[in-house]
């Protein structure tokens, strides 16, 4: 439980939201039942393979952040070899779940995000702002959304949604980074917080912003109406609400903006629900 992070659900919202955003877009509406349960499903077991590969690529950093080294592989209670097993069985699991579509785009789509996925946890020892890469995994449901519905990806479409998602990523992980920047910096770990120094909180501001932006470019490309620019002035509501707490420069509550950054990608995906049944 504890190797797979099912005791702390956040991960799995953040990573849900924006693949729902590319399933309902790619329908127009409400997707078909064999999709969403495949999408849902690999996004959990896709997200769990993720936390095990992670704690066995950072044993030893874990060990010196206070709020990791309890984790088991840190802390010697699973095997980094026994974490590797788990995320490749989960991952064979997301495999086979997606076979079942019979989705050869959907499936050439996938081949990037499992590399993605496999190699961000290196990353943060490599280049400055590890949360790119983190922000291509997380978007890469949508695409693999686009072509398991219409066996294709149009880009004007997808592609901003999947800007608007990686921009997302860079906004609540720069304030998780900010929660541990303490720890970084002694055992040299790289991070978006780090890099930005004392422009972070800014930093997360203009990437919430700029998520926004990339929303509504995708709703003037998508034909989107009225329901979903109200669900954007909702998400400026909340991302205003969580820069005034993140101001108060407490690595606590940067990490409780962190956790709550999920709100923002649910209240989009709740617009596109309504804009798209409005429209049916």
């Amino acid at each position: 439980m504890a190797l797979l992070r099912l005791d702390r659900p956040v991960g799995i919202w953040l990573l849900l939201w924006p693949t729902l955003w590319g399933v309902w877009a790619a329908a127009e509406g409400m997707p078909a039942w064999p999709i969403l349960g495949v999408f849902v499903l690999g996004t959990v077991l896709m997200r769990s393979a993720g936390c095990a590969i992670n704690d066995a690529a950072d044993r030893d950093f874990d060990r010196h952040v206070s709020r990791t080294r309890d984790r088991p592989v840190a802390a010697g209670r699973i095997s980094r070899r026994q974490a590797i097993v788990a995320a490749a069985l989960l991952a064979l699991l997301s495999l086979a779940l997606l076979l079942s579509l019979q989705s050869l785009p959907a499936l050439l789509w996938a081949i990037p995000a499992v590399v993605l996925a496999g190699v961000y946890p290196l990353m943060k020892r490599v280049i400055a702002v590890p949360q790119a890469v983190l922000g291509l995994a997380f978007s890469w449901g949508i695409p693999m959304a686009y072509a398991a519905t219409r066996g294709h990806v149009p880009w004007g479409e997808a592609g901003w949604l999947m800007a608007a998602n990686f921009c997302a990523v860079m906004a609540y992980d720069t304030a998780y980074a900010m929660a541990d920047k303490a720890d970084d910096l002694k055992i040299g770990v790289k991070s978006s917080a780090i890099w930005f120094g004392r422009w972070d909180v800014l930093a997360v501001l203009g990437f919430n912003v700029l998520m926004v932006a990339c929303l509504l470019a995708f709703a003037a490309q998508a034909g989107l109406g009225a329901a979903f620019y109200l669900a954007l002035v909702a998400v400026l509501a909340g991302i205003l609400l969580l820069q005034r707490r993140l101001m108060s420069g407490d690595a606590a509550t940067a990490f409780a903006v962190f956790k709550a950054s999920h709100w923002l990608g649910a209240c989009v995906w709740l617009g596109l629900v309504i804009a798209y049944g409005a429209a049916g």
